[in-house]
């Protein structure tokens, strides 16, 4: 056994350099419309102070993210971060456009565009499989052509939906999931776009500012749909990976859904332990944006309220604006917790128990891979 590693970011976003990257790997029918149109979901919120970080736009003047050895030079090395999860950039929309053909097409595309852009740069870079929620069924096929692949380590997609991800429209995806031995993560981002609901219960907030700090009721409503739809009863070995939504949320929700659970349980009969047991094992979360309250040893307490030493993962969201620096972010939380969030969580759940060997990243190739469409 080697030596463990020190660093895991679960939520590194990679770019596509130029819309033509991914032609060679999308059929010729969608060519137009990428072109044209791209993932066709935009967002009706702006954000004066931008969503990237102006510091990390490639040497060339590249989008921030779009070159893999850049980001290892930038960030990865930088700070000393063995592994990254990338988790894409201004792709998860695809599930809320009308066109399910059109979705599914692109979500292929990206995929292998995925494996041949980037994963074959570094043994560093560890994928997730981009699905089109919005059709299960091909999700799931989607899930199965790329899932035995070493360095597609999840899945995932849109936070924003249609219907809370615990409904039984969904079960294609968890048993794909299951199949192949993947956890499966959402991203925020697209909540209100396309053809998902409005963001909060009451409808649309105003501005970006209200958008980004209510975020967190969007995870809660997958969250308590999961577990009380019994996904977790159906799919015993499925873990689910909220990422960038905050963990502040999670004591509150537990303790409610509990109390509700022992007055309310023959509405869920298929349950067979507290809402808490559930969410201990089959959640996960990561820190960023990890809750900054003025006295440090509140945040140590709050982790301890839902056992953040066990399910909370290190993220850093390069290249956002919000980026959590490795070196700061986590120094109030004792020395096991640090270690456990650090590496120890997302090593256990991603196979990730060995620091990559030191060696130069190989230049990306050309060519097409096998699954090149």
């Amino acid at each position: 056994m080697g030596t463990p590693p020190k660093w895991i970011d679960t939520d590194v976003h990679n770019a596509i350099k130029h819309p033509k990257d991914l032609l060679p790997y999308l059929p010729k029918a969608w060519h137009g419309q990428w072109l044209g149109q791209g993932i066709g979901v935009d967002s009706p919120y702006y954000s004066p102070i931008g969503v990237m970080r102006k510091d990390a736009k490639t040497p060339e003047g590249g989008a921030p993210g779009s070159d893999p050895h850049y980001l290892l030079k930038h960030h990865m090395d930088k700070y000393g971060i063995d592994y990254a999860i990338l988790t894409g950039s201004g792709v998860l929309g695809i599930s809320l456009h009308v066109d399910p053909d059109y979705a599914n097409a692109v979500v292929s595309a990206y995929n292998d565009w995925l494996v041949e852009h980037w994963l074959r740069v570094s043994p560093r870079f560890k994928g997730s499989i981009l699905i089109n929620a919005s059709d299960p069924h091909y999700a799931a096929k989607e899930i199965d052509r790329m899932g035995s692949r070493p360095d597609m380590v999840q899945v995932i997609m849109a936070s924003g939906a249609r219907m809370p991800y615990g409904q039984r429209f969904y079960r294609p995806i968890y048993e794909a999931c299951e199949r192949n031995g993947l956890p499966i993560a959402v991203h925020p981002g697209t909540e209100g776009r396309g053809t998902a609901g409005a963001p909060t219960p009451s409808g649309y907030p105003t501005r970006y500012l209200e958008w980004h700090n209510i975020l967190p009721a969007n995870y809660m409503a997958h969250v308590n749909s999961l577990v009380c739809e019994g996904v977790f009863e159906k799919f015993p070995n499925l873990v689910f990976v909220a990422i960038e939504g905050g963990i502040g949320w999670l004591p509150h929700l537990m303790w409610r859904m509990d109390k509700n659970y022992k007055a309310l349980r023959d509405t869920v009969p298929w349950l067979k332990r507290l809402p808490s047991e559930y969410i201990r094992k089959h959640i996960r979360l990561t820190t960023q944006p990890i809750e900054e309250p003025e006295r440090p040893e509140q945040l140590v307490q709050l982790f301890e309220m839902c056992d953040a030493e066990n399910i909370v993962m290190f993220s850093t969201d390069y290249p956002h604006w919000d980026f959590d620096n490795p070196n700061v972010a986590l120094n109030a939380l004792p020395k096991t917790m640090r270690q456990n969030i650090m590496a120890g969580n997302a090593s256990k759940l991603y196979g990730l128990y060995e620091a990559p060997e030191a060696e130069e990243p190989q230049e990306a190739s050309g060519e097409t891979g096998d699954g090149a469409r």
